[in-house]
């Protein structure tokens, strides 16, 4: 990538900003090293790892690493079998350490989050664990490089050696500052002298303590003397620290002979570690940043949507939708000084290099990023004082070197072309220079003061205008970018509005060309409509937000209405179920003990109507799942009834047709020579009978009183009246079946209420033929004789 267009763009800024988020040694060189890249995969690849440390920062707050030191230079030292120092081997044991846990960290983020992580799984694959020689260093050497104690048992127990004799030391000089010999000391300390124990003594007192003089003090006053009475203590606390200092380096020789065929590993395991630290300072920057991941357009299609400059502050910045390569190819950006045209150029130049990068860009979501082979800038004041070069030229050597390096997917950035000349020769050039960019196919966006470019992007395909909007009547720039709209000059309404005479500015425009105040009309106009659009379009936005919300907060409760409502129907349904169910017990529990006491005593108690009556219990019950059951609603209209049905009458053990439906649950059945108005829950439909069997159809087999069980008297005595005239219904019903002539009932005489209900419900009996007392002998009129048609 071009390096002064790096430089122009302050591209080096953004590179620090990621690099004081870094926490290793190796991740910070990884971030010095970072350039864009003009190569699709690269780019892809590095942004789908800064993604990943997204993830990470948003699940965990980020990957767990601590601070590390770069161990390079200890392994090569190791390669050519030096032995590394407490420091370079604490180094190594560090990596160690933190490649386990990293390792460990990880493991339990895909368990309990399931994360998805493609770039950091790789990573994580090349992390070599070598946990036998991580745990012999860790308990070996300290993170300052110290040797510990349990680095080996000899070192262990020189240790103590030491320990006790420095304790026996101090206790012999402690006799020398506390004791009657005080007095002969400049001061009651003990320290050292030469790595031996000795105390401060008044020169005058040379000779009372014998021994060795070590050193003495600046004036001469103060002696430090070695009594002679630990001398040999001295001696022999020396030679175990020396003994000691042995051990450490033997200890140092063997963990540096342990680590060395190691080393190829360890240096990958920095790298990786490296990389990680990379990826999540890259994290913490996008969300420092509030940055966002860019689409990638291999058609070098960009769309940045409000994008704001990195180096401003993302609350206070004004946010502008760039664009290119789409619809046109170049842009000509127009407008006063300090409109904010250059500052626009250079966020849509950095956030493209950004992009390159792999880091995330400060954009909202849903932009879009080119791939694009170079990026060319001339921005500023390129005035060198030392090649003795003016504005101009400076600025022309620049075009003129990009022109011969720009190809058909390069990005060309050109702040205010052609100034710093005759304003009619640099329109021109700068047109032409525009002109000879577009036919190479470079992407160009460029700023310039002069008017020609106005129309230039008008006519030019592939090209269009901008400007910046200017606010005339608080007469500052509002930064925001126009696409489609030119700029205008606001030089006389600027200096109207600063008292200017009117008479001057209206000199002046009258001196203004016809076309260029027209032009500058069209302008305003434009402008003005534009920002009345722009106002409807807010205006329109928020009503279809209110729209879009109160749409789906209605869909929300609609459906929460619908639940409650089914779960209040199925709540409602078991209720009901268990009440039936309960119903149901009792009843089965009353049917079994009539069937007992007609079994034991012979009572009169009809069996179709106790199946009956059990059917009408059972089809109250409701399972709430069924209705929406579609194979089981098929298979009920299946089952549903319809005239001219062959049925099977359960009760009765008999088969007959249906004729019409005689009620909401009751239909009107021809059995035999009998029609009868029997309840559905006691039908059950069955196929048609061979056509060989229907000529016995009529010939319907009618149960005998024997084999039905039908005594051929009723007994009604001591019966309550309704109770007795439903017994009369059904005992009826069974005798027609059993194919009775005549039957009788008695009723017994009383009050004669029961005898009378008799006699009108035969009156109204289809089937009867006629009834009348039983004989005086059977009864009288206590008993009716009943005979059947």
């Amino acid at each position: 990538m071009n390096k002064k267009t790096l430089v122009t763009l302050e591209y080096a800024k953004i590179k620090q900003a990621v690099r004081e988020e870094t926490t290793t040694a190796m991740g910070a060189q990884l971030v010095d090293q970072l350039t864009p890249h003009a190569d699709l995969a690269w780019v892809k690849e590095q942004l789908a790892g800064t993604q990943d440390g997204m993830d990470v920062l948003r699940l965990k707050g980020g990957i767990p690493l601590p601070q590390l030191v770069t161990i390079t230079p200890a392994l090569k030292r190791l390669k050519v079998g030096a032995t590394l120092n407490g420091k370079e081997l604490a180094s190594i044991a560090r990596v160690l350490r933190a490649a386990n846990e990293v390792r460990v960290f990880f493991k339990q983020l895909t368990a309990e989050q399931d994360a998805q992580l493609p770039v950091i799984s790789q990573l994580l694959k090349q992390l070599v664990i070598l946990p036998q020689i991580g745990k012999r260093l860790i308990r070996s050497v300290e993170f300052d490089g110290h040797v510990t104690d349990d680095a080996s048992p000899e070192l262990k127990r020189l240790r103590h050696q030491i320990t006790s004799t420095e304790a026996n030391i101090r206790t012999e000089l402690n006799s020398y500052t506390h004791g009657a010999n005080a007095k002969y000391l400049s001061d009651a300390v003990i320290t050292l002298r030469d790595d031996r124990y000795v105390i401060p003594v008044r020169a005058e007192n040379r000779g009372r303590f014998g021994g060795v003089v070590h050193d003495q003090s600046a004036s001469g006053q103060t002696l430090f003397v070695e009594p002679e009475r630990i001398v040999a203590l001295n001696n022999r606390l020396r030679q175990q620290q020396l003994a000691a200092a042995e051990e450490v380096r033997r200890i140092m020789a063997e963990l540096s002979a342990l680590l060395a065929p190691y080393t190829d590993e360890l240096a990958a395991n920095a790298t990786v570690l490296g990389k990680l630290d990379f990826i999540n300072a890259k994290a913490r920057y996008a969300k420092q940043l509030r940055a966002t991941q860019p689409a990638i357009s291999p058609e070098n299609n960009v769309y940045l949507r409000q994008a704001w400059h990195p180096l401003l502050d993302a609350k206070r910045a004004v946010k502008n939708d760039l664009a290119i390569g789409a619809d046109y190819q170049a842009m000509v950006i127009t407008g006063p000084n300090t409109g904010g045209k250059t500052i626009t150029l250079k966020t849509f130049g950095l956030i493209q290099l950004m992009g390159q990068s792999g880091l995330f860009i400060p954009a909202a979501e849903g932009s879009r990023i080119g791939v694009f082979s170079d990026i060319f800038a001339d921005i500023g004041d390129e005035q060198s004082i030392e090649q003795s070069l003016s504005t101009f030229s400076a600025h022309m050597t620049n075009i003129v070197s990009i022109m011969r390096q720009a190809d058909d997917r390069a990005l060309v950035l050109f702040d205010e072309l052609g100034a710093g000349t005759d304003p009619q020769e640099g329109a021109a050039l700068a047109i032409a220079i525009l002109d000879a960019i577009g036919a190479r196919g470079s992407f160009v966006v460029a700023t310039t003061h002069y008017p020609e470019l106005k129309a230039y992007g008008y006519e030019r395909p592939g090209t269009i205008n901008a400007s910046m909007e200017f606010d005339s009547e608080t007469l500052q720039p509002t930064y925001h970018l126009l696409v489609g709209i030119p700029g205008r000059s606001n030089a006389f309404d600027i200096v109207q509005r600063l008292g200017m005479d009117p008479t001057v500015v209206a000199a002046a425009r009258n001196l203004t060309a016809d076309d260029n105040q027209d032009l500058n009309d069209m302008i305003a106009d434009l402008v003005a409509k534009r920002r009345r659009l722009e106002n409807d379009q807010v205006a329109l936005s928020k009503n279809l937000k209110a729209a879009e919300e109160l749409h789906a907060d209605l869909s929300k409760r609609f459906t929460q209405f619908t639940n409650e409502r089914e779960q209040l129907m199925n709540q409602a349904k078991r209720s009901a179920n268990e009440l039936v169910a309960d119903a149901k017990k009792k009843a089965n529990a009353v049917i079994s003990d009539l069937r007992r006491m007609r079994n034991e005593h012979h009572a009169t108690v009809k069996e179709d109507k106790l199946i009956a009556a059990q059917g009408k219990l059972n089809a109250l019950e409701q399972n709430p799942t069924l209705r929406k059951n579609r194979v089981l609603r098929r298979a009920k209209q299946q089952h549903a009834f319809h005239a001219n049905d062959d049925v099977l009458v359960k009760s009765y053990g008999q088969r007959g047709v249906l004729l019409r439906k005689a009620g909401s649950h009751q239909w009107e059945v021809q059995l035999g020579i009998l029609k009868m108005k029997i309840d559905e829950a006691d039908l059950e439909k069955v196929s048609a009978p061979r056509k060989e069997a229907a000529g016995k159809r009529a010939h319907t087999t009618v149960k005998t009183a024997h084999a039905s069980h039908v005594s051929p008297t009723l007994d009604l005595r001591g019966e309550r009246y309704d109770a007795a005239m439903t017994k009369v219904d059904r005992y009826l019903d069974a005798a027609l079946l059993a194919g009775y002539q005549s039957v009788t009932i008695v009723h017994g005489k009383g009050t004669g209420a029961l005898r009378t209900g008799i006699t009108n419900y035969l009156k109204n009996n289809a089937a009867v033929k006629s009834f009348n007392f039983a004989a005086p002998n059977a009864g009288g009129n206590g008993a009716t004789v009943v005979h059947f048609k």
